[in-house]
């Protein structure tokens, strides 16, 4: 998998988890950005490769700052409890 591609799905996942936590179907974030449902879903996937352009458009309609929109979520560590 070539960087190009992990840029993609790294935008992919960050549209998909930022429209959910928005609330937002994938038609609804199309409608603010003024696309095609379609579109959404091939970012979602990591098939398209926005514009910066298109990345202002996706940010606004969810609400959020460029920066927030890359900031890759962490995984949770497990905290463990042991007996005493």
């Amino acid at each position: 998998m070539s960087m190009a591609d992990d840029v993609r799905l790294m935008v992919g996942r960050n549209v998909k988890r930022l429209r959910l936590a928005a609330g937002l179907t994938q038609a609804a974030l199309a409608e603010r950005m003024g696309v095609d449902r379609a579109y959404v879903s091939g970012l979602e996937l990591g098939q398209r490769n926005p514009t910066i352009l298109t990345l202002w458009h996706i940010t606004k309609a969810l609400g959020v700052t460029l920066k927030t929109f890359f900031d890759e979520e962490k995984p949770r560590r497990r905290v463990s409890r042991e007996k005493n």
